[in-house]
């Protein structure tokens, strides 16, 4: 009896009020990307691991359940504690990401990663993201603070201390990442676009001077002179192979693991999933997936339309606006419109931490367009 009672309660104050067709996207994102995991990387990256033939994808299984497990928690936790431990959680990432450059783990010159004996590997940006977007949405909606020029610097300095922890890694990826969506933030809060104009052509100056004259960032330096100069450096081979698979793989595609890019791209399950994808079961897929992502997208930000709370407006905003940038910047990446740059596919690409941090996004989405009753 207590158990159905339990079912009961759950159904009405969950499932009842969740946005059913927007959950719906997500699992089914899920899905896909666990799909292609089985069907076109789990053989290949299984082996270069060297494990057993499966454990790729039992793995990738193991974190969409994790991950669904996390935007229940999210999804269902009350509003204002949300946004509390929203800004508990996003200082203890933040000691995590300063301690990437002291302990992280380095792999091709960069230290994104830390491994500490308590937690599995992990990447402390993944589990910033969401709730720098909160926490930054929360000042600019403050009410104590009556100076929106204080709301605008101090939401800036939040986002500069995360901005200059990923140069340490570096990950300018994630950099640009994390200042675009800083940018949305306060452009729907209301800022002038000249002054964001003005703004971001300073950080621009900044930006150049910092790649071009600092030796630390030398090789992004090199990277994008090898970008619009291919005869000037070998920096583009991911990015050409990537293209030439997508090419090859022409409306319809090779066939199931008919694809050869899995085996001349390292990080091809991750980075270069959509090219895998393109090779083996064509650009219809590919245009399928993006399907997917613009109907999640336009559903959220028709409930921004429809939303009167602000705080809840720029959460909103902020978070899809991540997945939307995300998502191009990896796509970008592997027609070759941008430089390479170590971009993960929202809900498709494997990664414990990736799915961890858009589960994390989605359960937040899911909370914040659920029906307002009791």
């Amino acid at each position: 009896m207590e158990s159905k009672n339990l079912l009961y309660s759950l159904y009405y104050s969950w499932w009842k009020n969740i946005d059913k067709f927007i959950f719906s996207l997500i699992i089914l994102l899920f899905l896909v990307g666990l799909f292609f995991s089985l069907v076109s990387t789990s053989l290949i990256v299984s082996d270069n691991l060297d494990t057993n033939d499966y454990s790729f994808f039992f793995k990738h299984l193991f974190f969409i359940i994790l991950g669904i497990t996390v935007i229940f928690i999210f999804s269902s936790i009350d509003q204002k504690k949300l946004f509390k431990y929203s800004i508990v959680v996003f200082f203890i990432s933040l000691v995590f990401l300063l301690l990437v450059p002291l302990i992280g783990i380095e792999v091709k010159g960069s230290k994104r990663w830390i491994d500490l004996y308590f937690l599995p590997r992990f990447q402390p940006i993944e589990l910033v993201k969401p709730f720098l977007i909160i926490f930054t949405s929360l000042i600019l909606c403050n009410q104590k603070y009556n100076s929106i020029i204080f709301k605008y610097c101090f939401s800036f300095i939040i986002t500069l201390s995360v901005v200059l922890l990923l140069s340490l890694q570096p990950d300018i990826g994630q950099t640009l990442l994390v200042l675009f969506s800083w940018s949305i933030l306060i452009f729907t809060s209301g800022i002038s676009i000249i002054f964001l104009i003005i703004l971001f052509s300073i950080l621009a100056i900044v930006f150049f001077y910092v790649i071009f004259f600092v030796p630390k960032f030398e090789y992004i330096k090199n990277r994008l002179i090898s970008f619009f100069d291919s005869e000037s450096g070998t920096y583009n081979f991911q990015s050409d192979k990537a293209l030439e698979s997508i090419t090859s793989g022409g409306f319809f595609g090779k066939g199931i693991g008919e694809g050869t890019l899995k085996n001349r791209v390292p990080e091809a399950h991750t980075d270069y999933i959509i090219s895998v994808i393109s090779e083996e079961f064509g650009v219809i897929a590919i245009i399928l997936i993006l399907f997917l992502f613009l109907v999640f997208i336009y559903s959220v930000f028709k409930k921004v339309y429809f939303e009167n709370d602000e705080k809840i407006k720029l959460i909103l905003v902020g978070s899809i606006s991540l997945i939307l940038m995300q998502t191009m910047i990896h796509v970008g990446v592997n027609i070759r419109l941008f430089p390479t740059t170590g971009m993960t596919l929202p809900f498709i690409s494997y990664g414990g931490s990736s799915i961890i941090s858009i589960s994390i996004l989605s359960g937040v989405i899911l909370n914040l367009t659920k029906r307002k009753i009791n």
